[in-house]
């Protein structure tokens, strides 16, 4: 079996499963936002469920439109909380200790190697770059799930994507799944769990590997995932909340497809308008200007990525005709941040900083787009209108880039600035 068959048949009580297998598992965490929860919440008042399966595995996180935006926002924050309060839920986090979820529960190790987990987001497939199967589900599938601790699924077939050689400078996960998904295609993945390995992954840090996993979705993919390893054990070590286990996929697992990619020759990479898989090499986008530059988001608002953005951007001022966004994502990134003097970077070069939240990322609030604007963000998603006026556009691309094409006033690469 696949490690992602080996989570499920575990999870089931199975000795075996198999590719389009249905099942019912048992889920190690279930989790919802202020979009997705309030949904939840009126299912599982409907369906009479007396009380939550575990307190201490059922995760409220308000980071959509949090800190509220508005009083609409208000209310389907208040939601949680009342829901939480009510439940006596362990795992609500309030503003002031929340973050953007998907980079929340590792960093906090409430979602360990072996695990199970659905979040009512489609970008609870990051969590695979701990070794768990994760996937989104809708909201009533939560519901039914924060009542039981079960989740019916169709065991996923398994396609493999392999990655050897050695980096470009500044290359990094986000570039490595952007080319993917330029490759496939937005539907090349279709409910299938996609298994990145290779000697690029064995060397990729951890914050690499939770980019990737987090765009499988991008794909079309059900869930992303990488087999454990030393990496995998020295970031939960000391962070993990509970006992963990580590499965790989047997030498004679089946994969639907297998394909491979010399990373040596993955440039620096740039998804278009209108979606994730209109890749471009960054040196070929130089003519396009730009307004807004966000850098942040479950995709890449980890302390190696603002890292990364403060090297580039360092001594420098953003272009009078951008604004950067910049968005911690947790609470303690923040703060790390802070120490580091990150925040002194960005703030020196003209950038804003914002409290983590998802904020513009889905169109919500800190930086929403005008119409005929154009924006460079880290984030996952550039379909029509997504971060505001549907004549707006979005640009994907990984921190350097980013950070660099805010001093440029165009996308441009971190060797233009000498780099």
């Amino acid at each position: 079996m696949t490690i992602t068959e080996k989570i499920f048949a575990a999870h089931a009580g199975k000795k075996k499963v198999e590719p389009g297998d249905l099942i019912n598992a048992k889920v190690d965490l279930i989790l919802a936002n202020d979009i997705t929860a309030p949904i939840a919440i009126q299912e599982f008042k409907k369906i009479g469920a007396k009380d939550v399966f575990d307190k201490n595995r059922v995760a409220f996180i308000p980071d959509h439109f949090a800190p509220q935006k508005d009083i609409k926002a208000a209310e389907q924050c208040r939601m949680l909380k009342d829901f939480s309060r009510e439940y006596h839920l362990g795992l609500y986090f309030e503003v002031g200790r929340m973050g953007v979820e998907h980079a929340l529960l590792p960093e906090q190790g409430l979602v360990v190697p072996g695990d199970l987990v659905i979040g009512a987001d489609s970008h609870t497939c990051t969590y695979g770059a701990l070794g768990a199967f994760s996937t989104g589900v809708g909201s009533t599938d939560v519901a039914s799930a924060m009542a039981t601790g079960e989740c019916w699924f169709k065991v996923p077939e398994s396609m493999k994507f392999i990655y050897y050689g050695k980096l470009n400078k500044w290359v990094g996960g986000k570039d490595l799944i952007l080319h993917t998904i330029g490759d496939i295609g937005v539907d090349g993945a279709l409910y299938r769990a996609m298994e990145f390995e290779g000697e690029a992954i064995s060397n990729l840090p951890m914050y690499g590997r939770l980019t990737m996993c987090n765009m499988a979705i991008e794909a079309g993919g059900k869930s992303g995932i990488i087999v454990p390893d030393k990496i995998t054990r020295k970031y939960v070590k000391g962070r993990a909340k509970r006992e963990f286990k580590f499965y790989k996929s047997d030498k004679n697992s089946k994969y639907v497809e297998i394909r491979e990619y010399d990373c040596s020759k993955i440039p620096l990479t740039v998804s278009c308008p209108h979606l994730p898989s209109n890749t471009m090499p960054a040196t070929e986008l130089f003519e396009v200007t730009i307004d807004q530059v966000v850098i942040g988001s479950c995709t890449n608002g980890r302390l190696e990525d603002l890292r990364e953005a403060a090297e580039v951007i360092k001594g420098r001022k953003v272009n009078p005709n951008v604004r950067l966004i910049v968005i911690p994502a947790t609470q303690q990134i923040y703060k790390q941040a802070m120490k580091e003097k990150l925040l002194d970077i960005f703030i020196d070069a003209e950038a804003v900083v914002s409290t983590p939240t998802c904020g513009p990322c889905l169109g919500g609030h800190m930086g929403i787009l005008a119409k005929g604007e154009r924006a460079l963000a880290t984030t996952n998603r550039n379909f029509v209108g997504r971060m505001g006026h549907p004549e707006s556009e979005v640009y994907l691309s990984n921190p350097a880039v980013a950070a660099a094409s805010a001093v440029l006033g165009r996308i441009g690469t971190p060797e233009e600035l000498g780099l």
